[in-house]
């Protein structure tokens, strides 16, 4: 049921942000407090008797339902940001895109050693950008809890990379 009204809210935007790019846009879903809080209960649901410590949401949809999330699991968020965008002590991840590199980075203190962190996105895609944060959490000795999107694109093979690292993985609604 969750992932009917997500996909009924969802817009297609074609040639967007190239051309032969299908884009899915999560705005109108922004527009509906119900299904807004109706996304973040499913998740709770599905997570229930995972170990979470900390939500670590990728810049910057990773940020609408992960800070909800967080605070609906009563556990912090950690923002996964590009470069340049923190301002105390980092660590940074570089990473490989289609054409060219990116790169991601934490607050140094973002999160304990040891602890639990489940990596939440609005979109897993190619799982690129997912993978790059789940070995950055790893090299800053955080445990991989599992990953969390709202939309999944089946196709284009992004489970397949980030389940070695963790196959806990919450999509709800797949294309």
């Amino acid at each position: 049921m969750i992932a009917q009204q997500i996909k009924s809210a969802i817009r297609d935007i074609p040639d967007f942000p190239k051309p032969g790019i299908v884009f899915k846009d999560i705005t109108p879903i922004l527009k509906d407090p119900q299904l807004c809080e109706a996304i973040v209960n499913a998740f709770a649901e599905q997570l229930k008797g995972t170990r979470i410590d900390a939500i670590a949401g990728i810049e910057s949809r990773g940020f609408l339902f992960g800070l909800s999330l967080a605070t609906k699991l009563g556990v912090p968020f950690v923002p996964v940001r590009k470069a340049g965008k923190l301002p105390f002590t980092i660590k940074q991840k570089a990473y490989k895109l289609e054409y060219g590199t990116a790169t991601i980075e934490l607050h140094t203190d973002a999160f304990e050693p040891g602890q639990h962190i489940l990596i939440h996105d609005d979109l897993l895609a190619t799982g690129g950008t997912a993978l790059a944060a789940s070995e950055l959490i790893q090299e800053m000795g955080g445990i991989v809890a599992g990953f969390s999107f709202v939309v999944g694109l089946g196709f284009l093979k992004g489970l397949e990379r980030i389940s070695p690292v963790c196959d806990r993985v919450v999509v709800l609604a797949d294309y």
